[in-house]
């Protein structure tokens, strides 16, 4: 970074120059209007012979007196305008170059305990590595980690719904969809015009052009604000006909965008294991397996264990059983659909010995509910959607998540501890708050939780028995749609009352 008498001398030299500049400016338009204007192409009167009264004279002098008026109101008008500009330049100088005294001199800022930064540009950096964009933060719970929200061109997937906004979105608000739209440029201009310390090579078109990504080559994005620090965002992009993703991390530390980073990514030889424990279940486990070879899914590993069934105990023999090296991992219930696009959003999130993806799924509403008005629900296929009385983000669940192989293993896996339904991957999840990984916690667009019928077992603890009861609750139905099932008898009355009256009517 450079030091700050230089950057100081840099900035007075061409404050001085810009001083310059406009006392120039002012002396041309000066100049400029005092001088008579004359038109080549025009005659004079009575030159030509004809004859011209005294009224004439006195009108052509009072038109041409009010145009000079009205020169000389707009060039003051000017002038007045540049010296307020001059004078604004000038105390900036003066404010330089008591900046300047006061740093030669040795005297920080008092009124805090810490030394302020130097310059504006270190402070900005300051709070980048404040934030946790390079390095996870160490968090006590679950409840002191900031989830991203995601985005494309067209939708946001928020998690922070209340009673009037939808799991999908278009950004109405004309602030956030212009600084969506301000972010995705910023993005294009980093990757379109990189910088030598970014991780990207050049490459070329099909025709030896210069390759140049647009708008339409954006993939996805993610972005949450740290409230003392900013907000960050991630985003990706990739063409067509291309294998590699380029990402950039770009952050606004309440002030102007800043690049982070800007790198290309190669997902083509990264394998999944997709571990997904079972026990019963085997109609659902016939629909996974359906939606799995969709997908072009052909190697299967089946390990059987012959003990009482314990999800944490599944995942980690699942997580153990594969000896050829590092690999990514999902772990996967039987009651997940998921989409190609999210498997490669799981190979773009997680990253061995920095972070690990934790999606928020969509949890589908019971389809009876959803679709009363039908004789039979519509196909699973037509079901995911993203609407709010079709389902909702489950932020209470951490049991979906993708991590590599050797961060599973040195975390120390799951709690062995932890019986029956429930609180094993929450404890996981605990671990890597506690850990420097990042931890991306965030909606995913291809991602769903398939609505099933949900029995709390009696062996179940209190705190087990009491999240179950929570999770049934939430997964039934809308709050719209509950409240129609409370009242339903009052609706049936009224509904009753309105055809007696009505028919009454009829009759009289």
């Amino acid at each position: 970074m450079p030091r700050r008498g230089l950057i100081l001398q840099t900035r007075t030299h061409w404050l001085l120059l810009g001083l310059a500049l406009l006392c120039s400016l002012i002396l041309f338009l000066y100049l400029l209007e005092c001088a008579p204007q004359t038109d080549g192409n025009a005659s004079l009167p009575g030159i030509i012979g004809e004859n011209y009264g005294k009224e004439y004279y006195q009108a052509l002098l009072q038109e041409q007196e009010e145009h000079y008026q009205t020169r000389a109101t707009s060039l003051k008008r000017q002038i007045a305008q540049l010296k307020q500009e001059l004078q604004e330049m000038s105390e900036k100088m003066r404010f330089l170059q008591e900046k300047k005294n006061v740093g030669a001199n040795g005297i920080g800022y008092q009124g805090n305990k810490e030394q302020a930064p130097s310059d504006l540009l270190e402070f900005l950096h300051s709070q980048i590595d404040k934030a946790e964009v390079s390095i996870g933060a160490k968090l006590p719970s679950e409840y002191g980690v900031i989830p991203f929200e995601s985005f494309t061109l067209m939708k946001v997937f928020q998690l922070e719904m209340g009673l009037t906004r939808h799991p999908e979105e278009k950004p109405v608000r004309k602030d956030k969809r212009d600084e969506l739209v301000e972010v995705i440029e910023a993005g294009l201009e980093v990757i379109n015009n990189p910088d030598e310390d970014d991780e990207q090579e050049d490459e070329d078109g099909p025709l030896g052009e210069k390759l140049i990504f647009n708008e339409n080559d954006f993939i996805e994005g993610y972005y949450r604000t740290e409230k003392d620090k900013g907000t960050q965002y991630e985003l990706f992009f990739k063409k067509a006909d291309l294998m590699e993703y380029r990402h950039v991390t770009l952050f606004r530390p309440f002030g102007p965008l800043m690049k982070v980073k800007s790198e290309m990514i190669d997902i083509t030889r990264s394998i999944i294991n997709i571990i997904v424990p079972l026990a019963e279940r085997t109609e659902a486990f016939a629909q996974f397996m359906q939606n799995f070879s969709e997908s072009n899914f052909h190697n299967y590993t089946l390990v059987s264990l012959n003990e009482e069934f314990n999800r944490g105990r599944g995942l980690n023999v699942g997580a153990r059983a594969w000896d050829k090296g590092e690999v990514l991992m999902f772990f996967c219930d039987v009651d997940i659909y998921f989409s190609a696009e999210f498997l490669n959003s799981c190979r773009l999130n997680a990253e061995p010995g920095k972070k690990v993806f934790y999606p928020v799924v969509f949890s589908l509403y019971n389809p009876a509910i959803v679709y009363a008005n039908l004789d039979v629900p519509p196909p699973v296929e037509q079901q995911l959607v993203h609407k709010k009385d079709s389902g909702f983000w489950r932020d209470f669940g951490f049991g979906m998540t993708c991590q590599y192989q050797s961060d599973f293993l040195t975390i120390g896996g799951f709690d062995m501890e932890v019986k029956g339904w429930g609180g094993e991957d929450v404890h996981l999840y605990r671990k890597y708050l506690h850990s420097d990984l990042i931890v991306i916690r965030t909606p995913v667009p291809g991602l769903f939780h398939l609505w099933h019928e949900k029995r709390c077992a009696d062996e179940l603890t209190p705190e087990q028995y009491r999240m179950c009861i929570q999770s049934k609750a939430m997964n039934e139905a809308s709050h719209s749609h509950l409240g129609m099932l409370v009242f339903r008898e009052e609706i049936e009355t009224h509904l009753h009352k309105q055809a007696y009256r009505t028919n009454s009517e009829a009759v009289g």
